[in-house]
């Protein structure tokens, strides 16, 4: 049952979090045990460790990185220590952190070494080659990587000084802008060489959903004078809902993909995130039509909670179908699973802050209850083979994002507005705090070089 106090909620869920976070540190302890009932450790002192730990990180291997994938976690992670404790009273030596998220960001620079300045998705720290995924269409970039670098890199310039990494990302709207796009969408995949689509699937999950959600987050990061990046996402929306948004014979609205112009009737857990997004972008929504994106993001988040509620154990499945006869409900084998994924928590919060509406904290706890009764395991949480079975089977693995953002996502519903209130921050991609970029920030920057 949901704690009958808004203070009784939000002590459970720092209970769950701090205890996640506890047990997932005793994993890494000498001498300790997963599940172990020794006394949680305190967390450590972030000045000495946090600092030595950067410091000695060169990131010079010869391993293929991800473009997207180390500027989310660390060039976002790194960026934002630096600024909470330049804002901080003890003023810790943040230069440290300030100094790795700017190295990590010109070693990933020879990624955007392309005719087009469209980035390679693989690149050799080391020799600075860069290479696109093999199964990518055509040897395409994928839109939610190349397209999911924006509020990292302009927030490097802003930290730096240096212009160029602002200027990359810019350059990839440029391109995009110059594009014919069918029927005012953008497809998944964008050849680096020749600056053409590879082949027209669209989607506003998988392999597309970050994209979207970054034009929005760069106006908002901008203090909302990012005007371009506004101007796409809004006309984005506006074809999004033309051609992917439908609604089920049971009432339930949902977004399609679409593929060459055919609609496959799935939605993927992925997209249950463009609630969240619908509704925080509504208030600078054209038209009057705030209301309406408030009511849109409302109607996904119905419908994502449908999926979980349609399941045996109240999570939800990967993706999920409207065809068949069928409403919300995977009907593949290898839809069914459950990986501790954070999007439909994560629009439960965006559309608890902005409505404070109770059912989204009630479907948050029930999502809770639903982890601890299923996906609780010695040592962590662990994702479902089949939500829709009786029995659970476990595939022991506890992704990343569970604790950066499934549980942060958690946290936030169940805390007060002033943490991390969203008119000083933005959450990137990952769920990493970014402040938004006032327009006296710059000389508050400049003094603390």
């Amino acid at each position: 049952n949901l704690p009958r106090s808004k203070g009784d909620v939000s002590a459970a869920a720092s209970a769950l979090l701090r205890e996640e976070v506890s047990v997932a540190r005793r994993r890494e302890l000498p001498g300790s045990q997963p599940g172990s009932s020794s006394p949680s450790p305190s967390l450590p002192d972030p000045r000495a460790p946090s600092e030595q730990l950067c410091a000695n990180r060169s990131g010079s291997g010869s391993a293929d990185v991800s473009g997207l994938m180390p500027v989310v976690p660390d060039t976002g992670l790194l960026g934002i220590v630096a600024v909470v404790f330049s804002n901080t009273s003890f003023l810790l030596n943040f230069q440290v952190f300030r100094k790795k998220a700017v190295e990590l960001g010109e070693k990933l620079l020879p990624a955007f070494n392309t005719p087009t300045g469209i980035p390679w998705a693989l690149l050799n720290i080391k020799s600075g080659i860069g290479r696109n995924w093999p199964w990518a269409s055509g040897g395409s970039s994928i839109l939610a990587e190349f397209g999911t670098l924006h509020l990292e890199f302009v927030h490097l310039s802003h930290l730096s000084g240096n212009p160029v990494f602002a200027e990359k990302v810019m350059n990839i709207r440029k391109v995009l802008n110059r594009l014919d796009k069918p029927e005012g969408l953008y497809p998944n995949y964008l050849n680096p060489s020749s600056g053409q689509w590879g082949q027209h699937h669209v989607s506003i999950g998988g392999l597309g959903d970050s994209f979207y959600e970054y034009l929005l987050k760069a106006w908002l990061m901008s203090d909302k004078t990012d005007e371009e990046g506004k101007k796409m996402y809004y006309d984005a929306v506006q074809a999004i809902e033309t051609h992917l948004i439908r609604k089920s014979s049971g009432g339930l609205t949902y977004i399609a993909e679409w593929k060459g112009g055919l609609l496959e009737h799935k939605m993927g857990h992925l997209t249950c995130f463009a609630g969240g997004m619908f509704a925080l972008g509504a208030d600078g929504a054209p038209n009057d039509k705030t209301g309406h994106h408030i009511e849109l993001g409302a109607e996904i988040a119905r419908t994502c909670h449908e999926s979980y509620d349609r399941t045996s154990m109240k999570l939800g499945p990967e993706a999920f179908r409207f065809d068949g006869g069928v409403e919300a409900i995977a009907t593949r084998q290898n839809e069914k699973y459950y990986i501790l994924r954070p999007e439909v928590i994560e629009t439960y919060m965006y559309m608890w802050r902005l409505t404070h509406d109770p059912k989204y904290r009630q479907w948050g706890w029930e999502a809770v209850e639903a982890l601890e009764k299923h996906c609780r395991v010695d040592g962590g949480y662990s994702g479902i083979r089949d939500v829709y079975n009786n029995h659970e089977s476990h595939d022991d693995v506890q992704q990343s994002f569970f604790l950066s953002e499934t549980l942060k996502y958690l946290y936030l519903l169940f805390s007060e507005d002033d943490l991390l209130p969203f008119e000083h921050w933005v959450f990137n991609t990952e769920a990493h705090p970014l402040p938004v970029l006032h327009k006296d920030d710059g000389n508050k920057e400049e003094n603390q070089k």
